[in-house]
């Protein structure tokens, strides 16, 4: 199993979500985050004052798929999410040792 962590552009969460959903992948968590990247931030005015952004916000999804699914799952990720522009996003992926349901107690694969 691996865990795939995705960081992406806040307005491309449902087609992301869409996606996934799509290959059978139906666990998700989504997290807001903030942090940069080769863009560095930017700068914004505000009522005449201009100050720098140093952090951009971003959502980060985390899934847990079959090792059988992470290339099917990365292809669908990076054409669904990407623009072509700095910033779209970074995939990781993690091995997960184990895996358990609370509720049923099941584990590994029968879990996700």
């Amino acid at each position: 199993m691996k865990k795939i962590e995705i960081i992406i552009k806040p307005f491309k969460l449902d087609d992301l979500k869409d996606a996934l959903q799509e290959l059978g992948v139906h666990g998700m968590t989504i997290v807001e985050v903030r942090g940069f990247g080769r863009q560095k931030g930017h700068t914004e005015v505000y009522r005449g004052a201009e100050y720098v952004v140093d952090f951009i916000p971003k959502i980060k999804v985390e899934a847990v798929v079959s090792d059988g699914m992470v290339d099917q799952v990365l292809e669908k990720v990076m054409t669904t999410v990407r623009t072509g522009k700095i910033g779209d996003g970074k995939i990781f992926v993690l091995p997960v040792e184990k895996v358990c349901r609370i509720r049923t107690g099941e584990t590994d694969n029968d879990a996700l």
